[in-house]
């Protein structure tokens, strides 16, 4: 499976979630927090001008001249969200699309701002390759122990680890 911004995000939340995806075991269809993300999402882009664009394996929410902008139902797992935004720079920077993140939450929760820029730079590239790097390797593997860690109950596999 070719990396995309899921499993970018996914990798930062829960390894095994990680790998549960990657390996083609999807319980998210009938997930009721999935379901309101992608009704946002539809609410938010429904005929908008460039958004929900699709490049090779990555989605866009939207694209304007200056950013790419990704939001999020809330900001609960902020570093897995900035990996995956920084993923989107980067493909786009390999087409010769240049532009800066904002990830912008629909509820904060842990902090007070709802937009966050984020900048694709070498440091970043480079732990990017490292962890896509770590990724494959990652669903080239066994699946990963179940570790209840804070979210599990919010997650799609819930049942499916602990059930």
């Amino acid at each position: 499976m070719d990396i995309n911004g899921t499993l970018i995000n996914y990798y930062f939340h829960c390894k095994r979630q990680c790998w549960l995806h990657a390996n083609r075991i999807n319980l998210e269809n009938e997930f009721e927090l999935v379901d309101i993300g992608k009704a946002m999402h539809e609410i938010k882009f429904n005929n908008k001008k460039n958004s929900e664009i699709k490049i090779d394996n990555i989605s866009i929410d939207k694209l304007t001249n200056d950013y790419v902008i990704e939001y999020k139902k809330s900001d609960a797992d902020i570093e897995a969200a900035k990996w995956q935004l920084l993923f989107y720079l980067k493909v786009l920077k390999e087409k010769g699309i240049d532009r800066t993140g904002k990830l912008i939450f629909a509820e904060k929760n842990k902090q007070s701002k709802k937009t966050i820029v984020v900048k694709l730079d070498k440091e970043n590239e480079n732990e990017l390759l490292n962890i896509m790097k770590n990724i494959n390797e990652l669903i080239k593997g066994d699946i990963p122990e179940v570790k209840l860690i804070k979210g599990c109950k919010k997650c799609a596999f819930y049942e499916y680890c602990f059930l």
